[in-house]
């Protein structure tokens, strides 16, 4: 027979021992605020790969008439991505209020290649194949560069040391959010092609864009917003839907062309600015 009091005891032993080893956890393996926030925004891209497949590619595959659902679906993933993107918000928000673990940094290039990187490229896939007169092979070399230009700009992220409050080339967000505003859209296919192409250079190129801080995280907060609004009125047939979601894809469009125009001008008056200082200290130095 087996003693209560001693085995008991041996539970008692083992709680400390679990309590031990608890506080013995490496920093390196505990996720903060800031973390779990970051797992939120990769849920999002798995669902918005999810809602993708099952709701426009596998009716498309089996013959589905029905267009209201692949709408639907559509809506439900773009909003699964700008879910991913205010969870991208945040969590930089958190971090920077409270703490974030070792894995922070890791945990958010990960969730980001997932939820603008993955999310987006397969939406562009799916896109050649079940829209008339798309090629799809073309639109799988598409859906490549865009899931490389991604790749390439995390890792760029992670290695090279930038002047705070900018990043070098379009953020990952802001690029996954403006492929999928081309191909809401409903361009042309060539049109369509080359705009994804261009937004996919963007985000590799060294163009300044300004951190979303202050000021600009309200704004893009409220646009995301914004922009969640407008594809649930589209996805519920609305009246004026169709007509609000071209106008909110236009405009995605229209800021991702114009921030590089003024990041450049900004750069040129800089630069104008140090070269006429530059003189003015030469002159002074030599009457």
């Amino acid at each position: 027979m087996i003693d209560p009091d001693t085995q008991a005891a041996g539970w008692a032993a083992e709680d400390e021992a679990q309590d031990d080893d608890a506080e013995d956890m490496p920093l390196s393996l505990r996720l903060s605020i800031a973390d779990t926030l970051t797992l939120g925004n990769a849920t999002c891209g798995f669902m918005a790969v999810y809602f993708t497949t099952t709701g426009i590619l596998i009716p498309h595959l089996t013959g589905s008439t029905e267009t209201g659902m692949a709408r639907n679906s559509a809506a439900t993933a773009v909003i699964l991505m700008l879910a991913a993107a205010i969870f991208d918000l945040f969590d930089g928000i958190v971090a920077r209020k409270l703490r974030s673990s070792p894995m922070g940094a890791e945990l958010d290039n990960l969730s980001d290649l997932i939820s603008f990187g993955l999310a987006p490229a397969y939406f562009v896939l799916v896109y050649g194949m079940v829209t008339p007169g798309a090629q799809q092979k073309v639109s799988a070399v598409a859906a490549i560069v865009v899931l490389l230009a991604v790749v390439l700009r995390l890792a760029r992220f992670s290695c090279v040391t930038l002047k705070d409050g900018m990043f070098q080339g379009m953020p990952s967000p802001f690029g996954a959010l403006t492929v999928v505003s081309v191909v809401l859209l409903e361009l042309p296919f060539i049109p369509t092609l080359l705009a994804i192409i261009g937004v996919a250079w963007l985000m590799v190129s060294r163009v300044e864009y300004p951190k979303p801080r202050g000021i600009l995280a309200v704004a893009m907060l409220s646009w995301i917003v914004g922009a969640m609004g407008m594809l649930a009125a589209w996805a519920f047939d609305a009246p004026g839907g169709q007509l609000l979601l071209q106008t909110g894809c236009a405009l995605q469009i229209v800021m991702a062309a114009t921030i590089p125009l003024f990041a450049t001008a900004r750069r040129v008056n800089t630069f104008r600015d140090n070269r006429r200082e530059n003189r003015e200290a030469r002159a002074a130095q030599h009457p």
